[in-house]
C-alpha cells in the first residue's frame, strides 16, 4: 500500500540520475543533494561536489527547463581551500538550502560548513549565483540540514536546523535570529520517533518551507536503522503560518524512499535525500531534486495540490 501510494504522489524523471560526476568538468567522486532556485528563466542547482580527495564544494548547474542541458559555472561558488580563512570550512561545505529573501532581494544559502570540530550550519548571500557573500557560522557543532524562511516573524528571521547530541535521538530545531546572524529562542520542533518507525531516532529537514494558504509544507528525511544498514525516506509537515513552531499535521507513512537502482547503490546505499524542489504554481507543478545515494543527483515531480492535500489529510501531533 505505502509504495503504491508513493508512486501516486510522486513521478521520478525517466532521465534519472539527471546529473552525475561524468558530467562535471573536472575529475570528482560524486555529485549529490543539490539546493534549487529558478532565476531568471532558468533553473540554478547548487549542487555538492566530492572531489578526489574526499572534500565537498558547491557548485552552480543552470539549465533551461530544469531537466536537460546542464551547463556548470566556469568557477566553484563555495569550495574550502584547505587555508585558514573559513576555519570552519576546513573540511569542505555540503548539503546546501536556497531561500529567496525579498527583503534582502537575494537568496540565502544554508548550509553545512564542515569543521575539524565536526559539522556546523552556516550562512552565505548571492543575488545571481555567481558572486557570494559569506555571513559565517549560525550553529555551532554539531549541526546541519538548515533552512531559513524567506520572511519575518514577529520581526525576526526564522531557521530550521537539526542538532546531533552526544546522547539520544536527533531531532528537528527552529531558532530565530534579528539580524541571521545572532540566533536564539532554540525551540524543539519535530522530534523523531521511537521503536520501528521509518522516521525513528535521527531525522533531518529537506528542502527549505514553502508558504501555502494552509501552512508552511516541510519535506523532512527519517532514518531507519536495519541489519543491513539506515534507510533515508521522506515524510510531510505542515506548520503554523504565523507561528511555525506549531505543527499542525504530519504524515505518519513516508511518502518517496529509495527503490531505483541509482537510489539503492552508492557511497551510500538506500538514501534518497532531497534538499531543494521548485514550485509553478500555474502549472500545479513540484519539482524535487534529490541525491541519489550519495552519488548522483535525480528528480522527480508531483502536483502541488496533491502533496498538500496529503499533509492536510494526515494526522495531528
Amino acid at each position: 500500500m505505502t509504495a503504491v501510494r508513493e508512486a501516486m504522489l510522486f513521478r521520478r524523471s525517466e532521465l534519472n540520475p539527471i546529473l552525475t560526476a561524468a558530467d562535471l568538468p573536472y575529475p570528482a567522486n560524486s555529485v549529490f543533494n543539490p539546493g534549487a532556485a529558478r532565476l531568471e528563466n532558468e533553473t540554478i542547482l547548487l549542487v555538492r561536489v566530492e572531489d578526489l580527495r574526499g572534500i565537498s564544494q558547491l557548485h552552480v548547474a543552470r539549465s533551461p527547463d530544469g531537466v536537460t542541458d546542464w551547463r556548470f559555472d566556469p568557477e566553484v561558488l563555495l569550495r574550502s581551500d584547505g587555508d585558514e580563512q573559513y576555519p570552519e570550512e576546513i573540511w569542505g561545505c555540503e548539503d546546501p538550502r536556497l531561500t529567496w529573501l525579498p527583503e534582502r532581494k537575494a537568496w540565502a544559502i544554508a548550509y553545512t560548513a564542515y569543521s575539524r570540530r565536526g559539522p556546523l550550519v552556516s550562512l552565505a548571500m548571492t543575488r545571481d549565483f555567481r558572486t557570494v557573500k559569506r555571513l559565517g557560522p549560525a550553529m555551532p557543532p554539531e549541526d546541519k540540514d538548515a533552512a531559513l524562511f524567506p520572511r519575518h516573524f514577529d520581526g525576526r528571521w526564522a531557521m530550521i536546523h537539526r542538532p546531533s547530541p552526544l546522547r539520544g535521538n536527533a531531532h528537528i530545531w527552529i531558532s530565530f535570529s534579528p539580524d541571521l546572524r545572532h540566533w536564539g529562542d532554540h525551540t524543539l520542533l519535530l522530534e523523531a520517533r521511537d521503536g520501528a518507525w521509518w522516521d525513528a531516532n535521527k531525522i533531518g529537514l529537506g528542502p527549505p518551507p514553502i508558504e501555502t494558504v494552509e501552512g508552511w509544507l516541510v519535506m523532512y528525511h527519517g532514518v531507519h536503522a536495519t541489519g543491513d544498514g539506515p534507510i533515508y525516506r521522506v515524510g510531510l509537515a505542515l506548520l503554523d503560518l504565523e507561528d511555525p513552531r506549531i505543527v499542525l499535521h504530519r504524515t505518519d507513512e513516508w511518502v518517496f524512499g529509495p527503490q531505483e537502482p541509482y537510489e539503492i547503490t552508492g557511497d551510500v546505499g538506500k538514501v534518497v535525500f532531497p534538499c531543494g524542489w521548485t514550485l509553478d504554481e500555474p502549472s500545479d507543478q513540484l519539482t524535487l531534486y534529490y541525491g541519489a545515494a550519495d552519488s548522483v543527483i535525480s528528480m522527480a515531480t508531483a502536483s502541488f495540490a496533491n502533496v498538500l492535500a496529503r499533509v492536510m489529510s494526515s494526522p495531528r501531533p
